[in-house]
């Protein structure tokens, strides 16, 4: 599986536990080794391709339907593609692994806690879930589905950001 010249890794956990912080670095250090790589992220996704879409769960499977259809594209034009997204439920996931092909795509949980994804809280999105006033929030109000057999796990409350990229890049390399 690792010798295939492209493959995507779907970075999937709560929001704020650092599945777009990881995927930037990790992509700066497959650049660094000669790597064609892109990000797709779920947040800059829901910015543009898929703007006309919400967080029900109807919703969410077609965001990520979507997500890996640019993934598995890319991956056939020999380019690496870092999947960074909530991606709650085990079901959607593994559709997205089919569209994609397991022998093509492997799945990292970033496992940081919740109460260390609402400490940080860049966006604001689990204090505004606390108000009330986002009653679809991931880990508050709609559930989270851990990974069951992921490729690696990574918590970034207990990771240093070095050590993520270097056990990314041995995954890779298995």
């Amino acid at each position: 599986m690792s010798k295939n010249p492209s493959q995507t890794l779907w970075f999937t956990g709560l929001p704020g536990s650092g599945k777009t912080t990881i995927s930037k670095a990790f992509s700066e250090s497959l650049r660094e080794n000669g790597k064609n790589v892109c990000i797709i992220d779920g947040d800059e996704l829901r910015a543009g391709l898929c703007q006309d879409l919400g967080f029900g769960k109807i919703d969410r499977a077609e965001n990520m339907r979507r997500a890996a259809h640019i993934a598995k594209i890319l991956n056939l034009n020999g380019i690496y593609a870092l999947v960074a997204m909530v991606s709650p439920y085990a079901e959607d996931r593994d559709m997205a692994y089919e569209i994609i092909g397991k022998d093509r795509c492997m799945e990292v949980y970033v496992s940081t806690p919740l109460e260390i994804c609402e400490q940080r809280d860049p966006k604001g999105l689990y204090a505004r879930a606390r108000s009330g006033s986002n009653t679809l929030m991931t880990g508050i109000q709609s559930p989270y589905e851990a990974p069951r057999e992921p490729s690696l796990t990574i918590d970034t409350s207990r990771e240093d950001l070095s050590i993520s990229i270097r056990n990314l890049n041995a995954l890779l390399n298995k």
